[in-house]
């Protein structure tokens, strides 16, 4: 089984895994100044056009917000395991509905026993490759909101008892209250649904998908972990809309999970740097991972 040790020099690996609790506090930041300016773009020039940038801006800083959970389930946010999860949970996981712990502790499952018969994510990965038909019947659910309703159907806590169920759903509660506050302050009270829950239940599942489809489905070999996972090239637009916060380095992070999100792409250059490159999963673009994920025979 290939280690980090195995791959980068001690001293290489100890400058990968040191935090700055001000560049992760400045990502928390962007993910929020960015939907505040996606949400203002609407707000001052209201129409079908803003609407949809709107949607997919935020949309997509959603996702932001949850890769910055993921971070925090790593204990890569902040060094302070207690400032780490507080701000975790208030302001990325509980606007999202998400709950920090139990995605850390499935989480930490899928890193343990990635694509193996234990990874509770082998779901996501395993059913492909499927036929274009069936991908962009998946794609039209995702954008009318039928994933996403289907999921708060489908969930399990619903049978956990109302005592079980208020604990999980009280901080989600009171951080989308005072969204709503906010939001309902600034302009009509059904800014809420139009600039918060419509991007999460449309736009945010498509590019959850899209994340969950680039990281694991098509890979080669599912016992190596240079190519159990994959890194896809992301461009500008791409980071924009589809990969914030350098989601795409899913291999690095899979080999490093020491290392800030922030610091990826520098694990992947001294990877390339040391002749990795021909050994390890990648693809030049999202769109060449569909291409493999739909290529049917």
């Amino acid at each position: 089984m290939i280690q980090a040790g195995d791959l980068l020099t001690l001293s290489e690996l100890q400058g990968l895994r040191r935090l700055s609790g001000i560049r992760s506090a400045l990502l928390v930041l962007h993910a929020w100044a960015t939907i505040a300016g996606a949400m203002a773009l609407y707000v001052l020039w209201p129409s079908a056009l803003t609407l949809v940038l709107a949607v997919a801006v935020i949309g997509s800083r959603q996702l932001g917000l949850l890769v910055l959970v993921h971070e925090a389930a790593h204990w890569r946010l902040f060094a302070h395991p207690r400032v780490n999860d507080r701000i975790a949970r208030w302001v990325c996981a509980y606007p999202m509905w998400a709950d920090l712990s139990a995605y850390r502790r499935r989480h930490h499952l899928h890193h343990a026993h990635t694509q193996s018969a234990d990874d509770p994510d082998l779901a996501l990965s395993a059913r492909f490759p499927e036929t274009s038909a069936v991908f962009w019947w998946e794609v039209a659910r995702d954008l009318s909101g039928v994933t996403a309703g289907s999921r708060v159907l489908g969930w399990p806590e619903w049978r956990a008892g109302v005592p079980a169920l208020w604990r999980r759903l009280r901080g989600p509660i009171a951080a989308n209250a005072l969204l709503f506050g906010v939001l309902a302050a600034l302009g009509p009270w059904h800014l809420y649904l139009l600039l918060w829950l419509l991007p999460l239940l449309t736009w945010h599942q498509l590019v959850s998908r899209l994340r969950d489809t680039a990281e694991h489905s098509m890979v080669e070999d599912r016992g190596d972990p240079l190519r159990n996972t994959r890194t896809v090239a992301a461009g500008p637009l791409a980071r924009a809309f589809l990969a914030p916060y350098r989601v795409n380095y899913h291999l690095e992070h899979h080999l490093f999970v020491f290392v800030p999100c922030w610091k990826l792409p520098r694990a992947h250059a001294l990877l390339l740097a040391k002749g990795y490159g021909p050994r390890m999963e990648t693809a030049s673009s999202y769109v060449e991972v569909l291409r493999r994920a739909t290529a049917t025979r």
